[in-house]
């Protein structure tokens, strides 16, 4: 799975709805910081993560 980094979650998880991605597992913590999981309008499965 390719991980993206980003430092707001919130704002480009509300992006991602935007433009028609999927969220497939909401916000959540880890050891590290939060991501969260989503499809894109193809279908791939990423993960967005931050350390705050």
């Amino acid at each position: 799975m390719v991980v993206l980094y980003h430092k707001d979650l919130e704002s480009i998880q509300n992006l991602i709805v935007k433009f028609e991605g999927k969220i497939t597992k909401n916000i959540f913590s880890f050891p590290g910081g939060r991501r969260f999981h989503f499809t894109d309008p193809s279908g791939n499965e990423l993960a967005v993560w931050s350390d705050n």
